[in-house]
């Protein structure tokens, strides 16, 4: 059997950190929970409790959202490069602990606009922070699999939320009490933040090239900057382009999903039923995908991922007569299409960083990425009004479509191998002692 690196005390690897690894796992369940309390409730509450009947008004609080969330993922990852992953953490609690109070209890919009600013913010320091520290602990042989059980929680706890929020919704109606669950995700998640989590940042100071390098599928070459800066520029478009408009379909199917649903006489719980399929998909299917990406590389995955994906949203919206079947089968499939993405994305990001800028990289990375929430908002808003809802999901599915061809065209296949000699540092800057592999 393997064995991990070893510096100094610190060993690399799931196994070797499980506790901290585990606790971070379950800190971003509450973290994906606090998101899943909009995805089938808040678009119905502005239309059913505020009566708004503008879709661009409608979707706004998916721009809040998404584009405070963007900014605070830069924000986080160059704050944590230069403090501790710890500190942002709690700073991310903080920020969201009055979100559930006021999705419950505010009086107008504007309540339910600023609420989301605070978990865009929240949810940029909260669900970085466990993307980074999760990559200290493991080291490079399983960040693929590391990404896909963050991911795996992180929307897993947000697929539950949404199908919890829906049936409490249907019986006891749209507010308040399906956000009492986000006060409990709020005081748990800063409670074990503040009391449990140990700072990885030492971890940082103890990588050496060897358990930084980065290894194409094909060759022996490092797909770094310093190795390879053309490379790792095309292959950082390609990552960022994909994971914006991974969000763009998300924001658009986020806001336009349930109305459309509605309008075609789904009761709000079945509503909930659809909306959770997607993430809970998504959730379990990191699992596989994560580990995956670490053996057959992350380009084909990203690829056929936006690929299934874009089949998904066609079967959505061509179904919409047949909404349920239809829903729950494209629901399925989008959720699959994601999995794939999701943590290869976020792998390959990390692949082409350097340990001591990694969380600035995916900060960079993130950010991109979730310019997709307020792009798909807007876009969503001004397709609906002008030609129907319907045709908000088609335009989805094929930007989806054209996003997976200029992955593939763009990015340079990465996976890891395990380095087991010094014939393989040659092209690293600053050669160490290369112990045994994960």
């Amino acid at each position: 059997m393997s064995r991990s690196p070893i510096h100094g005390e610190r060993r690399l690897g799931i196994r070797e950190n499980w506790p901290q690894f585990s606790l971070l796992v379950l800190i971003n369940a509450c973290v994906g929970g606090m998101v899943g309390l909009e995805r089938t409730v808040v678009p119905l509450v502005a239309t059913q409790e505020f009566h708004l009947t503008s879709d661009t008004l409608i979707f706004s609080f998916i721009v809040a959202f998404g584009l405070v969330k963007a900014l605070s993922n830069v924000a986080s990852g160059v704050l944590a490069d230069r403090f501790t992953r710890k500190a942002m953490l709690v700073s991310g609690w903080l920020i969201g602990l009055p979100v559930p109070f006021m999705l419950a209890w505010g009086p107008s919009w504007t309540w339910i606009l600023v609420a989301n600013v605070l978990l865009g913010a929240s949810q940029g320091f909260t669900w970085s922070m466990t993307v980074a520290m999760k990559n200290d602990l493991v080291g490079t042989r399983q960040r693929g699999l590391a990404m896909g059980l963050n991911e795996f929680a992180g929307y897993g706890g947000l697929g539950i939320t949404a199908l919890l929020t829906g049936f409490i919704a249907a019986r006891t109606g749209l507010r308040p009490e399906p956000f009492y669950v986000g006060i409990v995700y709020a005081v748990l998640g800063l409670g074990l933040s503040i009391v449990a989590v140990r700072d990885t940042t030492g971890f940082l100071r103890h990588a050496t090239p060897a358990t930084e390098s980065r290894i194409p599928d094909t060759t022996t070459r490092h797909l770094t900057p310093q190795a390879d800066p053309q490379s790792a520029t095309r292959t950082m478009f390609g990552v960022c382009q994909a994971g914006l408009v991974n969000n763009l379909n998300d924001g658009i199917s986020w806001g336009v999903l349930p109305l459309l649903f509605a309008a075609h006489g789904l009761a709000v719980d079945e509503i909930g039923i659809i909306k959770a399929v997607y993430p809970l998909t998504w959730s379990l299917g990191q699992l596989g995908t994560g580990a995956l990406a670490d053996r057959v590389g992350r380009r084909p995955l990203i690829m056929w991922g936006m690929i299934v994906q874009a089949l998904a949203l066609g079967m959505i919206g061509f179904g919409a007569p047949s909404p349920y079947a239809s829903g729950v089968a494209g629901a399925l499939l989008l959720g699959l299409g994601t999995a794939m993405v999701y943590p290869a994305l976020l792998a390959t990001a990390a692949d082409i960083s350097p340990a001591e800028r990694r969380a600035t990289t995916l900060g960079w990375y993130r950010f991109w990425r979730d310019l997709g929430y307020p792009s798909g908002a807007l876009l969503a808003g001004v397709v609906s009004a002008a030609f129907g809802l319907v045709w908000a999901i088609y335009l989805a599915g094929f930007l989806t479509f054209v996003s997976g061809v200029v992955a593939a065209v763009s990015m340079r296949a990465t996976r890891f191998a395990e380095v087991t000699d010094d014939r393989h540092l040659r092209h690293v800057p600053r050669p160490a002692r290369q112990d045994s592999g994960i």
